[in-house]
């Protein structure tokens, strides 16, 4: 065909892209039991093959899908969601549509290829409709009250007892408690607005986020003695727990990762930093040894 090879090259790769798509949304239409959102994928995976018969026709060439990136990417939705592991996918084809655009004047087709692809991502938006996305506001509550309270209770308890047996025991009081007192709230406030069983869920959902950031948090006090460590472990986990869990978010919901992540992280590591210099206070002043 006389394409230059690097011009070649690109085409290629790209051709690749689309039948690893095609192949990875095959196979998640076959997971999905909602008919209407496994129709959606299913149009999806055929448009995906139909861009790359379009590069095919340009390279003349086949390709074989990249078998890693299906099974990757098809596990991710199995095991984080079918919303998340499809915006996943989009967003790496988002970053593809930019350089599609240099090569207008060898596949004017380009420009079609791209506007599918601005269409997969409405339709998309139109398939939020997972329990657990319906419910990211009772687990945000989980989340962002365990790690606020938590990080400031066991970095005040942190300084006050210094010995890591009595601080891991009292932040599993204080954290189970809370789990069972917040989930108890929720219910009762998403009581008055929803249906019972709409309101229990959201419940649990608030109580297992709570617990399992209790978990996460209380975990370095009962594995290690020095308790400086302990707490910088305490802090890191708290980090990595707001990075995963906005990162989610911002994915799933096409969301700003970087303001909500600072937001989070900023006010749980700055109550940590007070109720970290309360208890050094409560210590001098009072005197307390343990």
């Amino acid at each position: 065909m006389g394409l230059p090879p690097e011009v070649e090259r690109d085409l290629l790769a790209w051709q690749k892209a689309e039948i690893t798509g095609y192949e990875t949304y095959s196979r998640l239409a076959r997971m999905i039991k909602d008919e209407h959102n496994r129709e959606v994928v299913k149009t999806i995976a055929e448009e995906e093959h139909g861009h790359y018969r379009v590069f095919k026709e340009h390279t003349g060439q086949e390709t074989s899908p990249n078998w890693l990136q299906v099974f990757l990417f098809y596990w991710i939705a199995r095991l984080l969601g079918l919303t998340f592991g499809i915006r996943l996918m989009e967003r790496g084809e988002d970053e593809a549509q930019g350089a599609y655009l240099q090569f207008l004047d060898v596949m004017p087709e380009i420009r079609d290829i791209i506007a599918d692809e601005e269409k997969h991502e409405a339709q998309l938006i139109d398939m939020l409709d997972e329990e657990v996305l319906k419910y990211t506001g009772s687990v945000v509550l989980g989340l962002n009250d365990a790690l606020v309270e938590l990080t400031g209770t066991l970095a005040g308890l942190t300084f006050a007892f210094q010995q890591t047996n009595l601080i891991a025991l009292s932040g599993l009081i204080t954290g189970i408690s809370a789990s069972f007192s917040m989930a108890a709230s929720e219910y009762l406030s998403s009581r008055a607005d929803e249906d019972g069983e709409n309101a229990l869920r959201s419940a649990v959902y608030t109580g297992i986020a709570y617990i399992f950031t209790v978990i996460i948090l209380v975990l370095p006090y009962l594995l290690f003695d020095n308790y400086l460590l302990c707490l910088a472990l305490t802090l890191t986990a708290a980090i990595l727990v707001i990075a995963v869990f906005n990162f989610y978010l911002a994915v799933a919901r096409d969301l700003n990762f970087r303001r909500r992540f600072l937001e989070m992280a900023g006010i749980s590591m700055g109550v940590a930093v007070f109720s970290f210099g309360v208890g050094y206070f409560i210590r001098q002043v009072f005197g307390i040894e343990i």
